[in-house]
């Protein structure tokens, strides 16, 4: 299995590397070219619109089409919005790449995550090769925007955008000899009803409230901090160590979390991680010093960095074997709407009441939610019940 997963993670970062890069260069080269912080904001928000809509058609497509034909039109349709980046590197065509880079990197994510937990044949199996999948983006998240700003230095936007452009190809060369899983089969499918039905379970519903709180902190944290250390004089460098070592963090729990499995229960973990956040984001705004915000960013970063495996562990154990895919796709419309949605809201919140108290209300609903945290699934339930 360890095999076919580095196969899985490495296709996983070629198609995320992808959008990250672009999610930098395009926004950077639309700066250069003097358009307005907002038509950049508008590009920047298409990276996530474009699976907010897309995200529960692909889970329906992965739980009918499986791995490979998701992966392959996911290629596809990255590749070509890349490449009208190479010739025509202009604004508008930049829209289209951003809405075409951030659908193709969704239908991927969903059959991925969704062929990932098949290979899991237990609680403790699930929340390892979870562990193991999330170290995937933090990768991508360094490779892509560090991949393409040398080339933007050394030779151009388009030589960048070329690259960019080559790099979902290996996505497929990491997939083509994956075995599928048994389809599900058509009865299965064709009695399921509306993805919607999901939501009528309560502990779907239960995880869907968690897993978009927790999504919200983490888009509080990216757009408050480099508001708040500018406010305090802090430089650009500091503001991005600040950021960076957050990033670090989540990834360095993630790394450990495979060994760790075996001992961790899925609602201790969240919870835990819940009332964590609340805490340190009551502590946030209080902090003056560069070294005590950077020391919390570190703290949050294990915090929130830990929640993913666990909440995919969960999803996967509490839906049905046959509509993981739909189950998967709900749960990216969450998050991707709220990246698109919130950072808009924190902004009319914060200019109207301080950032402060955007953190403070944001950790105070996280810190009550928490209690809905300690009833979801434990370990010693079945696994991909019907």
């Amino acid at each position: 299995m360890r095999s076919g997963l580095a196969r899985l993670i490495a296709a996983q970062v070629s198609l995320h590397a992808c959008m990250t890069g672009f999610r930098m260069a395009a926004p950077l080269m639309a700066l250069r070219e003097g358009h307005s912080p907002a038509a950049v904001g508008m590009l920047l928000a298409l990276f996530a619109l474009a699976q907010v809509f897309l995200a529960l058609p692909a889970g329906r497509y992965a739980d009918r089409r499986g791995l490979r034909k998701p992966v392959m039109l996911a290629v596809g349709v990255a590749m070509a919005g890349a490449a009208l980046a190479v010739a025509f590197p202009v604004f508008g065509v930049l829209c289209v790449t951003a809405l075409t880079c951030g659908a193709a990197t969704g239908l991927a994510m969903i059959a991925l995550q969704r062929h990932v937990g098949r290979l899991a044949t237990n609680p403790t199996e699930l929340k390892q090769v979870f562990s193991w999948m999330a170290i995937g983006p933090s990768i991508s998240n360094f490779l892509g925007p560090f991949a393409a700003g040398l080339l933007i230095d050394a030779w151009g936007f388009r030589a960048a955008f070329l690259l960019l452009a080559l790099l979902p190809s290996l996505a497929w060369f990491w997939v083509r000899g994956t075995v599928e899983h048994e389809p599900v089969a058509p009865a299965l499918r064709n009695t399921s009803g509306s993805s919607w039905n999901l939501l009528r379970e309560r502990a779907f519903r239960r995880l869907m409230l968690i897993n978009w709180m927790l999504s919200s902190c983490w888009d509080v944290h990216t757009f408050l901090v480099p508001v708040m250390g500018h406010e305090r004089g802090l430089s650009a460098t500091v503001i991005g160590a600040i950021l960076g070592v957050f990033a670090l963090a989540a990834t360095a729990v993630r790394l450990a979390m495979p060994w760790l499995a075996a001992h961790l229960r899925e609602s201790v973990v969240i919870g835990t991680a819940m009332v964590s956040t609340a805490l340190l984001f009551a502590l946030y705004p209080l902090v003056q010093a560069a070294w005590a915000m950077g020391l919390l960013s570190i703290l949050l970063g294990v915090a929130l960095g830990s929640v993913q495996p666990m909440i995919m562990s969960t999803l996967h154990q509490i839906t049905p074997h046959h509509r993981h895919g739909e189950a998967l796709g709900l749960r990216a419309m969450a998050i991707n709407g709220s990246s698109v949605v919130m950072p808009l809201l924190f902004g009319s919140v914060g200019a109207l009441v301080g950032m402060a108290s955007v953190f403070w209300a944001v950790g105070a609903v996280v810190g009550l939610g928490s209690r809905l945290a300690w009833t979801q699934v434990t370990p010693g339930e079945a696994v991909n019940r019907p």
